[in-house]
């Protein structure tokens, strides 16, 4: 039975055989040709040297295993050379403090800046300008008035649709100010075609760049990045960033010790329908207040206008927990605070009796400085009633500023009526004050009317004041006592410090 079972196997495999080795002929037609007939090598292989196999590009299919790796990946920038590269590394090497709180600082915003470069197919180092820029602090402001991470200057920041207001400043904005440096890089290497030249760009201006390599042209010399004749900040610029490079892409080799920044998304964007205060996003969302502004950097005030910053940015885990919070919200009133459009200048007292609230804190929360008036128009923020269900206007979120005007110092005065006597109104006319105020220094009437050299009482601003003196100075004899202090106590115009009689009136008025 055995030797039977082992006769039909070997049949099968025979008529197997058969049907596999046949001709087209003998088995069933094909209904297209075979794409392509594979090539086979006719002699002997030859075994591939090493430097061979480094030059070829194979695309790695296994993830990056954190960010550093994956910047490592997308370096396509030529490296630059030399003893300025050198010392910059050393000078970051010797830091490690420095390195580290620099690094740790960036973790918040690397992983988007990297997602935008790669998405837009620009060089990955591109994600380390920050270190060079602001050391990744979006706090940053120098001395030439840039600000951020990306260190946007006000007018480059407005072109590039950066909002600068009483509220919010976009150049410290994270989405927005990598939009609008991302964008403006790519209009520099379409300019230049060379991205050392972009970025030299960046830094001093299109325009010097643009000029510099005109007059090397001009002369017959090279305009490459190393060859131009620049100021030593831009000299320096792109070494920093290549010295930082290098470090990035073999730490071992410069003793640097880099954080791990996780191949994830560090925060989420939140959309905002209402006004609300940050203090209770911040709640909401189970984080500590500086947490969400170090988010959040472009917020200048206690609450976010919706109308203005319709997104907030928020830790990636704490993202759906202030949703659902949010959702469960049972209070109507989200924001404390409003803006509110002066309607005249006034001082900053009678602007803060205005919005109830004390002084020092209209102060502190809208950054006025002393010895200052508010101007007509200026965007103040104010405590909102809790009867106040409209949220601030896009006009008003987009576009609100405050200005100021300096205060005038006004002065305790003492004025003659003319020789044919004078009207309260008439004095009034020729100091430029109201009728209403001389009346009331002088407990008068308004309708009243001095005598000939009768004494009036005026409160003037210090210049003005100051003016008056000399100019009745001049109209009298040289003093008898021999003293100017003489001469200004004979005078027909004296002037004191001393408070106004009337208490609680305001001497500070706008110019």
């Amino acid at each position: 039975m055995r030797f039977l079972h082992l006769l039909m196997l070997a049949s099968l495999l025979w008529l197997t055989g058969c049907a596999t080795t046949g001709t087209p002929s003998e088995t069933t037609t094909p209904t297209e040709p075979a794409a392509h007939t594979p090539l086979y090598p006719s002699g002997p292989l030859s075994p591939i040297a090493t430097g061979a196999a480094g030059s070829m590009a194979v695309a790695g299919i296994d993830a990056p295993s954190d960010l550093w790796d994956r910047i490592r990946r997308g370096f396509a920038m030529p490296d630059l050379l030399g003893e300025q590269v050198a010392d910059r590394e050393q000078w970051y090497a010797s830091r490690p403090d420095y390195m580290q709180r620099m690094t740790e600082r960036s973790r918040k915003y690397l992983f988007h800046i990297v997602e935008e470069l790669e998405r837009r197919g620009m060089p990955t180092e591109l994600a380390l300008l920050p270190y060079i820029e602001s050391a990744f602090n979006p706090q940053a402001v120098s001395s030439a008035k840039a600000a951020g991470m990306w260190q946007f200057m006000p007018a480059t920041g407005t072109y590039f649709d950066l909002k600068q207001n009483a509220f919010r400043d976009d150049r410290r904005d994270v989405l927005a100010s990598t939009r609008a440096a991302l964008d403006y890089l790519q209009k520099l290497y379409g300019m230049f075609g060379d991205w050392h030249l972009a970025l030299a760009a960046y830094n001093w201006g299109e325009g010097s760049v643009a000029r510099a390599i005109a007059k090397n042209e001009k002369q017959g010399l090279g305009t490459t990045y190393p060859e131009l004749n620049m100021p030593a900040e831009t000299r320096m610029y792109v070494p920093k960033l290549q010295a930082v490079k290098n470090i990035v892409a073999n730490p071992e080799r410069f003793g640097a010790d880099l954080p791990l920044i996780e191949n994830h998304p560090y925060f989420q964007s939140v959309e905002i329908t209402r006004d609300i205060d940050v203090s209770l996003v911040a709640s909401l969302a189970g984080i500590r207040e500086e947490d969400f502004r170090a988010l959040n950097p472009s917020l200048h005030r206690p609450v976010i206008l919706a109308a203005g910053m319709p997104q907030i940015l928020l830790p990636w885990d704490n993202a759906q927990v202030f949703r659902r919070n949010l959702q469960a919200h049972s209070e109507g009133q989200y924001a404390s605070w409003t803006v509110w459009s002066v309607p005249t200048n006034m001082s900053v007292s009678t602007a803060a009796q205005r919005a109830g609230m004390s002084e020092a804190d209209l102060r502190q929360i809208n950054g006025i400085p002393p010895r200052m008036m508010i101007k007509a128009g200026s965007a103040l923020m104010v405590p909102r009633a809790a009867t106040t269900r409209q949220d601030v206007s896009s006009h008003l979120a987009d576009n609100g500023q405050i200005a100021f005007t300096p205060e005038v110092v006004t002065r305790r005065t003492t004025v003659r009526a003319g020789k044919r006597g004078e009207t309260v109104a008439s004095i009034a006319k020729r100091y430029k004050v109201s009728a209403a105020d001389v009346a009331d220094w002088n407990d008068v009437k308004t309708s009243s009317r001095f005598k000939a050299g009768e004494a009036v009482v005026m409160y003037l601003p210090v210049r003005l004041a100051s003016t008056s003196l000399a100019r009745t100075s001049s109209k009298q004899p040289a003093a008898k006592a021999g003293s100017r202090k003489a001469a200004k106590g004979g005078a027909a115009v004296r002037t004191a410090t001393a408070a106004p009689r009337a208490a609680g009136k305001t001497r500070v008025r706008s110019r």
